[in-house]
């Protein structure tokens, strides 16, 4: 679970793509030779005949130092039960070496720069790694997975082996450690207020054309309002992020929070660039319409997030973008106080041309580097073991998101219930104790993927309707693997971000009507200009090259 703050930057990160350490990071190779291979002087404190399924208890006491990601909603303590538990349950004392959430990404490449990384950093978005393969300062974690029996038990389980070739580099190695998800797991689509739907004798949205609907007929009986005002557009490289991303899905292509300037073509089977694709066209020409027609609030791609809900909570508008804790906490919690009456449903994202489909590669989700330092550690081996349990057994997984059972929750029949006086998420706004808080569980350093159960195991009765729809659509396949080689990288990093800074400006130009859709052909001339057509190739050889090399 991950709070909306934590969530937009992932976005971020996804979007800016791999710039962000070129500066810091000369040549050198990811391949750690032979000393690698040979483990036999990294067994200290290790377990024999480690297993999945298994406690992990080191043999001696150890301690390893992680990089924390420091969120201002539940600010780290050191007296958190999570810290004492980890150590009586696996006799490792975790040193958090804490960065405030603000800074992280950029903390952390200062760090790796200069060599001064804990062994341990997660909260790293995949394709933030990349920029420290090079430089060697990570390791390829792919090699000692075979350390790992929880997470290959996943992996193989929940076939996941396409996912993380996505991931590969050109050495044919990952050097991420990504959390597993056994389904996919959507996080946002668009909220109505259904007492004003109900008023007026409409009824909830499925597809992007009823959405069309809905706003007219809201704009009819509201004709000086904007039925729709939206919010994610700060703080981002792609205003309406959240907007843009399922709205793109819809269409079956990369937008907003996700969008990439690649994308694979599976029925050309090569790469293509995203923004020229006839599904993005379409995609942007329907929002163009919403504005156009003074459904959708032109200010929704520049304004702050508070000023999105200040106007849903005075009624200025009956629609906005949501994930389901905002639709709980802040949205119903919010109007429930100064609306009498009020309702507002989050609706599963609307079908589009796509049809019935979720996002590609959502199975995985952020995850842990390794620095390079830590294999010349005689705790090596038993590190990559504590990894294991914490972040991918079953136990390890409940014990980060729900603490110790008789504590802080009690379980049956395969359901959780907090104990009395503890709150998540505003469970219960009059608890004296908070589950982050207070005891530093169900943090989104620790707690990210799993089964489904588990995963589900919090889901309100809304998300829970909301999640069991969409995780019947089917998932869009994921991109092949295509890494590039290092001096490849560096060219497509020069290319990549003029591209898309291009996409981006003229996405908005074209949805705001300040540039005709007759100047499309134009603007395709112009991400041509900039290397379009260079950046595509660069990418598909590297495509063929893999695919050649690897069957």
């Amino acid at each position: 679970m991950k709070n909306t703050g934590e969530l937009s930057r992932r976005q971020i990160l996804a979007a800016a793509g791999f710039i962000g350490l070129a500066a810091l990071t000369g040549c050198g190779s990811g391949d750690d030779g032979g000393d690698s291979k040979d483990l036999s002087k990294k067994q200290n404190g290790a377990m024999k005949e480690y297993q999945a399924g298994q406690q992990f208890k080191a043999s001696k006491a150890l301690s390893f130092s992680m990089l924390h990601n420091d969120n201002p909603v539940y600010p780290l303590k050191t007296s958190w039960l999570f810290w004492k538990e980890v150590t009586k349950r696996t006799g490792v004392t975790i040193k958090p070496v804490d960065v405030p959430l603000a800074d992280y990404e950029k903390k952390r490449s200062v760090l790796i720069g200069a060599g001064d990384a804990p062994f341990l950093i997660p909260k790293t978005y995949h394709p933030s790694e990349v920029a420290f393969v090079s430089s060697g300062a990570i390791l390829p974690v792919s090699e000692y997975v075979h350390l790992m029996p929880n997470f290959q038990d996943k992996v193989k389980k929940w076939r996941l082996e396409p996912e993380l070739d996505s991931i590969r580099q050109s050495d044919g190695k990952y050097y991420l450690l990504p959390g597993l998800h056994e389904r996919p797991k959507a996080g946002y689509s668009l909220s109505f207020r259904t007492d004003i739907l109900d008023k007026h004798g409409l009824t909830l949205p499925n597809t992007w054309d009823e959405v069309y609907d809905v706003l007219k007929a809201l704009k009819a009986e509201y004709p000086d309002k904007y039925p729709w005002t939206d919010r994610w557009s700060t703080n981002t490289p792609f205003p309406c992020g959240a907007l843009f991303m399922y709205l793109g899905q819809a269409y079956g292509v990369k937008a907003g929070w996700t969008y990439d300037n690649i994308s694979f073509d599976t029925k050309a089977q090569k790469f293509v660039f995203t923004a020229t694709q006839d599904a993005y066209r379409q995609m942007v020409e329907y929002l163009r319409k919403i504005v156009a027609e003074k459904l959708l609030d032109p200010e929704s791609f520049t304004q702050q997030d508070d000023q999105a809900v200040q106007k849903l909570l005075a009624e200025k508008s009956y629609v906005i973008s949501a994930n389901p804790q905002e639709l709980v906490q802040n949205y119903r919690y919010n109007l429930g106080k100064q609306v009498k009456g009020s309702k507002i449903e989050m609706v599963p994202v609307p079908l589009g041309p796509a049809g019935p489909v979720l996002l590609s590669g959502i199975r995985l989700e952020n995850g842990v580097m390794i620095s390079s330092k830590a294999l010349k550690s005689a705790d090596f081996v038993a590190m990559m073991q504590f990894v294991d349990w914490l972040w991918y057994s079953d136990e390890g997984q409940k014990f980060c998101k729900w603490g110790v059972e008789g504590v802080t929750y009690t379980e049956a029949d395969g359901k959780y219930r907090l104990e009395p006086g503890i709150s998540l998420m505003g469970s219960d706004p009059d608890a004296p104790k908070d589950l982050q808080k207070d005891y530093g569980f169900f943090n989104g350093v620790f707690t990210y993927g799993g089964s489904w159960e588990l995963v589900s195991s919090n889901f309100s009765p809304d998300e829970k309707k909301f999640q069991d729809v969409m995780s019947q659509r089917k998932e869009l396949p994921v991109d092949p693997a295509h890494p590039l080689q290092s001096f490849e990288q560096e060219q497509a990093t020069l290319w990549d971000t003029p591209l898309k800074d291009t996409v981006i400006q003229n996405t908005l130009q074209f949805v705001l009507g300040k540039r005709p859709m007759s100047e499309w052909d134009a603007f395709v001339a112009e991400l041509k200009a900039k290397n379009l057509q260079q950046f595509v190739d660069l990418h598909n050889k590297a495509y063929e090259r893999y695919r050649k090399e690897n069957g």
